[in-house]
């Protein structure tokens, strides 16, 4: 690694460390109050980012969003980003079960109705809201969650998450983990937590069909869910305006088997897709419109 980029990893790290110890020392508001500060800020400072949100939400409604739109809500997302930031990492000193006045669930009873088939269920949610809470907020209620998430560019930042999600309860895996130990969690009716809305090389994927255009999209938590039998369940922890959360539990996710493996992992991959997009619409400003859904391309594959 150049000195230089050494450097500067060191620099951001140290200086990470340093926010994370005055938001773990000041009142929730007040750590609210910095979180915002901190995404508008950046915000303000990322021309590259705000073209992408500009772009991608003009790809997704056109005409239907004006100029002033799109800003607002790329604006929002920031801020918002910038809170569920400030609550993520004050998890070792103020776990989610104390936040659970703040929270409120809609479609606990489905997620109660998956666990009773006992094998499993494989949790689909997105960068939409505080993905992070939801999985520490699950699993401080009692359940057995886990989380599969790529390590970070730099490992100190990747010991300091994987950490935290310990703090909690949860249980960690890398997308590199051996399938076998991710059956085993399904065996004993664990939930999976997994992300299938960004465009990554690092896991299989298969093109999906995302807000109306082919889109790379991972597939393997798909082939390892339909091996074990388990439950496909799409949720999500959005911000309420009142700085509270709002966890949405859509029901199981039902397809009826072809035979076919490919078509079947397809067919599944594409309607938790399309749970996704519901919310994601509602939720306008709380999705990573930032990130290049549609980069990879099918002729870039074949």
């Amino acid at each position: 690694m150049l000195l230089s980029k050494k450097l500067k990893r060191g620099t951001i790290y140290y200086l990470a460390k340093l926010v994370i110890a005055i938001l773990n020392f000041v009142s929730r508001r007040f750590a609210q109050a910095i979180g915002a500060w901190i995404g508008l800020l950046a915000w303000r400072l990322s021309n590259r980012d705000r073209h992408r949100i500009n772009r991608h939400l003009f790809i997704v409604y056109g005409d239907k969003l004006t100029a002033s739109d799109r800003i607002r809500i790329g604006r929002d997302f920031f801020i918002n980003s910038g809170k569920n930031l400030a609550d993520v990492v004050r998890f070792r000193k103020h776990p989610p079960d104390k936040l659970k006045h703040l929270v409120t669930i809609e479609g606990l009873d489905h997620y109660h109705a998956a666990l009773r088939k006992g094998k499993g269920i494989v949790g689909i949610t997105g960068h939409i809201g505080n993905f992070e809470f939801l999985a520490a907020y699950m699993s401080s209620q009692g359940y057995k969650i886990a989380a599969i998430a790529r390590e970070m560019y730099d490992r100190r930042f990747d010991k300091l998450l994987v950490a935290n999600r310990e703090m909690v309860g949860l249980t960690n895996f890398s997308t590199t983990e051996s399938p076998r130990k991710l059956l085993r969690w399904l065996a004993d009716n664990g939930t999976l937590g997994v992300l299938i809305d960004t465009d990554s090389h690092r896991v299989r994927g298969d093109f999906i069909t995302w807000f109306g255009r082919p889109a790379y999209t991972p597939i393997g938590q798909t082939l390892i869910g339909l091996k074990a039998g388990a439950a496909f369940v799409p949720m999500v922890c959005v911000r309420t305006d009142e700085d509270r959360y709002h966890i949405i539990i859509r029901p199981e996710i039902n397809i009826l088997p072809t035979g076919n493996t490919d078509k079947d992992t397809r067919n599944v991959t594409q309607t938790c897709v399309w749970e996704l997009e519901k919310i994601i619409d509602q939720y306008r400003s709380q999705w990573i419109w930032m990130h290049n859904r549609w980069h990879t391309r099918p002729e870039k594959t074949s």
